[in-house]
This record gives C-alpha cells, sequence and structure tokens, in this order.
C-alpha cells in the first residue's frame, strides 16, 4: 500500500524565515508578514493544495550569540522582527475549514494557566484545529529579557516544561466535564457547577488551584507538536507528542532518528506510530529539473552566509564568528539545540568533518534540513524514497521565497503525489486530531494527558455538592451581587 505522505509549510511571523537574505528576492514577500491580507492569502492557498497544516513558528529573543551581539541578527532580518504567531490564526481561521495550524510558544516565560485559555479560545474559534509546538526554549537573549542571566541547562527546561504540560492538562482534560454547560433556560442554568472541578495543583514550579476558564473546547487539549531531538527532548516527545518535528540533512540520520523516536514512543506505552513524524525539508521546484535547477541557483545568489552563520550560532549554541570559514567546528559542548551539533558533525558521507563555510553554504536555504531540486516528478521520488526509507511520515517545509515556493510545490509535486495515492486527495473530516490520526477528537486512552480526565488515575479534582437551583423562584430567592 503507498503511504500517505503529510506535508505542512513552515513559516513564521517575520522576514525570511530560514533562508536570509532571500528577502531581497523580487518574488519574495515574506516582508508583508505584518499584514493580515499576507496571511489570509497563505491560508487560502494552503488548503487548496491541501497541506495538513500551517506550522508557525516562533523566538523569543534575538539571535546574539554569533560575534557576541545581535547587530549581525538585526542587519540580516535573522527573525527580528518578529511577531506573535498566535495574533494570526483566527483571520486565517475564517478563510479556511481543514487547515490545520500549528502555533509555536515557549514553556520558560508564561504561566501555563493564562495560556491554556488561549489555546482553547483558538480551538473553539477554528472548530478544533488547532495544534502547539511545545518549546523549552534556547535563546538566551529571551532569558536576559525575561530576568533571568541565561537559559536554565538544558534537561532542566524539560524537566520544567513536564510540570507545564501536567497544568495543561489537568486544565483542559480535568477542569470541565463534558456536560458541564447544559444551557438550562428554564432553570436560568448555563453551567452546572458540580461539573467543573478545581485542579488543586501544587507543584515545583506552579501552583494552579482553580478552575479552567474556558468551557471544553472541540479537542480540549490542542494536537501537541515538539521538535526535540536532544536524548531528554526525545523522550518528552515520546510521553507528550502527537506530531514530531526533525531536521535531519540526510537520509541515515533520519531512519536513525525516526527509529529512536518510534522506540521511545513504546517505551513511553504508546504505539510507536501514534505520533507523524515531520523532516524539515525545502522543495525547489518547476516544470522541469533545468528550470528547477536555474531557480536554485537564481536564488542562491540572493542567499546571505553571514544570516546562515548567525542561525546556526544560535542553533548550535557556539559562536560561529569565533572559527575561521574553514575551519572545521570540533566538537562542541552546546547548551542549545544539541542535535543540530550531531548531525553537522556526522553529515559527511565521507566521514570528514564540516568546517564553517560548509555550515553556512547548506543553511542558505531552508536551514538545517535537506534541499530538493527538480521537476514535480523528480521531487515526488526523492520525497517518496525518503519517506520508504527512513520510515518518516511526512515533511515541513521551509521556504525560500514565499508564498512562491509553496505554490510551486502545489502546482508540480501536488498533482504527481496525488496521481501516485501518495497524497490526500481530499481532507478528512472532523478536528485535526481525527485528520491526523482518524481516531476522534479527543486525546487517546493511552496518552499522557488522558490520565488526568475527570476521573482519571492522575486526576486531583476537588469535589463538591451541586448548587444548581431546581427552579426559576430558587434563583430569584438568592442573594444580590453588589457592584
Amino acid at each position: 500500500m503507498t503511504r500517505t505522505i503529510r506535508v505542512n509549510a513552515f513559516d513564521m511571523n517575520c522576514v525570511a524565515h530560514q533562508s536570509p537574505g532571500l528577502w531581497r528576492h523580487p518574488e519574495d514577500q515574506s516582508a508583508r508578514y505584518r499584514t493580515l491580507s499576507y496571511w489570509v492569502e497563505l491560508a487560502t492557498l494552503l488548503e487548496r493544495g491541501r497541506f495538513d497544516g500551517l506550522f508557525i513558528a516562533d523566538v523569543l529573543g534575538t539571535y546574539d550569540v554569533y560575534g557576541a551581539s545581535d547587530e549581525a541578527a538585526i542587519r540580516q532580518a535573522a527573525q527580528v522582527p518578529v511577531n506573535d504567531p498566535l495574533l494570526l490564526v483566527s483571520a486565517m481561521a475564517l478563510v479556511t475549514e481543514h487547515l490545520g495550524f500549528g502555533i509555536t510558544t515557549g514553556t520558560g516565560f508564561e504561566h501555563p494557566y493564562p495560556f491554556a485559555r488561549r489555546i482553547s479560545t483558538l480551538d473553539h474559534l477554528t472548530n478544533g484545529r488547532v495544534g502547539w509546538n511545545v518549546v523549552t526554549g534556547y535563546l538566551p537573549a529571551a532569558a536576559r529579557n525575561m530576568g533571568q542571566t541565561d537559559q536554565p541547562a538544558h534537561d532542566a527546561r524539560y524537566d520544567h516544561a513536564d510540570e507545564y504540560l501536567e497544568v495543561l492538562y489537568k486544565l483542559w482534560e480535568g477542569s470541565w466535564e463534558d456536560d458541564a454547560v447544559i444551557r438550562d433556560r428554564e432553570r436560568g442554568v448555563f453551567t452546572d457547577p458540580a461539573k467543573v472541578h478545581h485542579i488543586g495543583h501544587a507543584g515545583t514550579h506552579f501552583t494552579v488551584p482553580g478552575i479552567h476558564l474556558s468551557e471544553p473546547s472541540p479537542q480540549r487539549t490542542p494536537v501537541i507538536f515538539q521538535a526535540g531531538a536532544s536524548p531528554r527532548g526525545v523522550r518528552f516527545a515520546a510521553e507528550n507528542a502527537e506530531a514530531i518535528f526533525t531536521a535531519a540533512p540526510t537520509k541515515a540520520i533520519l531512519a536513525e532518528t525516526v527509529s529512536t523516536i518510534r522506540r521511545e514512543l513504546e517505551l513511553a506505552g504508546r504505539d510507536p506510530y501514534a505520533a507523524k513524524i515531520f523532516n524539515l525539508t525545502t522543495v525547489i521546484t518547476a516544470a522541469t529539473d533545468d528550470e528547477a535547477r536555474a531557480k536554485h541557483a537564481d536564488y542562491l545568489s540572493y542567499g546571505d552566509p553571514e544570516g546562515a552563520l548567525v542561525f546556526m550560532s544560535g542553533w548550535m549554541g557556539v559562536d560561529l564568528a569565533r572559527y575561521g570559514l574553514d575551519e572545521p567546528i570540533g566538537n562542541v559542548d552546546s547548551n542549545a539545540i544539541l542535535s543540530a551539533v550531531r548531525a553537522f558533525q556526522s553529515a559527511d558521507p565521507d566521514g570528514g568533518e564540516w568546517a564553517v563555510r560548509d555550515i553556512a553554504d547548506w543553511g542558505t536555504i531552508g536551514g538545517i534540513g535537506p534541499l530538493v531540486v527538480g521537476s514535480g516528478e523528480r521531487v515526488a521520488d526523492v520525497l517518496q524514497e525518503w519517506v520508504d526509507e527512513t520510515d518518516v511520515d511526512g515533511f515541513n517545509l521551509a521556504y525560500a521565497v514565499t508564498p512562491g515556493t509553496f505554490a510551486d510545490f502545489i502546482d508540480h509535486v501536488v498533482p504527481v503525489l496525488t496521481a501516485r495515492g501518495a497524497y490526500q486527495a481530499e481532507y478528512a473530516p472532523g478536528s485535526l486530531r481525527h485528520k491526523l490520526f482518524g481516531r476522534g477528537d479527543r486525546l487517546p486512552e493511552e496518552h499522557r494527558g488522558a490520565r488526568y480526565r475527570v476521573g482519571g488515575p492522575s486526576s486531583t479534582i476537588i469535589e463538591r455538592p451541586s448548587t444548581v437551583p431546581s427552579s426559576p423562584a430558587s434563583v430569584a430567592s438568592q442573594p444580590t451581587a453588589t457592584r
């Protein structure tokens, strides 16, 4: 049976997300990121192409590792200026019916209590098409601007995130029963208080005694996305994630990464295919291979190697400005994205170690992941090879220019994959979770979050007797609050 390839568009509420310098290209419209029209048009385009979702990355800080300064990042528009991703979703949801929205926010600097309401609100407004990409943070600048000296140690960030997710699961899954909202006009009762529970959370990092402020949304818990690829990050993903993003530069590295993730999912008591795995990939395509190669060469002429090194320094946690361009990167002890370091140290097929120049050339278009250049048929061949040989579920498509890169993929690659039965011919009904897994809108029973449902094994709700009045007369007899 031909495997259906899942595809997300990868973007960010900024300029030239993963391709520094390409904002200068005459066809690039990323500078329109400040306008609703850009995002509405993009969402409409992606739904025409039957993309599973639009995954919106985010950072809360500047890339200031390179040169020990944020000057290069500011000069190159390396994910700065950058705006909030959550505020985009309502407008895009209004013009689409099926497209999912994966939104990135960090666990390090926002309390889970108000965040839970923000996500529930979006899940209501999108009719259940929201996913949340859980990030623990890696930029030192974000920590400093939130009153800290640096990010906590790598594994400590995940320990903190574990409790963050526990609070959210209790709020989303365990506070309101499904039938709490009764809308009884006769008795004048909108919600039965006996079916809304205080979660009573008192932990190491958070104390949240009360109820969730939102009534249950279509999914309750959004689809959980996660991108950590370090050993601790993979364990966190195996316990929580339903979609996992990787950025392996070669098939060999990706196959090993996917195998590790599947194994960790089983160790977490879940099916090895309980999470969809997407690898970061950039596709440059056209009607013919020659046209695609010419387009690639054109894009490269606008790329900026310094901007690539700004990104790589931030991702790897090492100042690449301290190295000569032909100097090998060596063994780097990083407090940032450990997987980036390991990927570049093992990406050379001949076993050689990469130099700084190689990293800059690789990252000029599309970041860490692989780049595929060719006709629609050629690209479809490559994507299917990667799926068959690595067991990956799909791809998180970065752009060289936007929306052109996505439009080219829809025009040249999607028809080929569809004809081969390797791409969804139409959207499934229902929520984002149901579209991805076909198992309904809510978390499956084996997921960690399901334990916190009312009456579940990890439920800590505080029970109280019902105070629902039995008649309109009893409502009228209640004391009137003064203001």
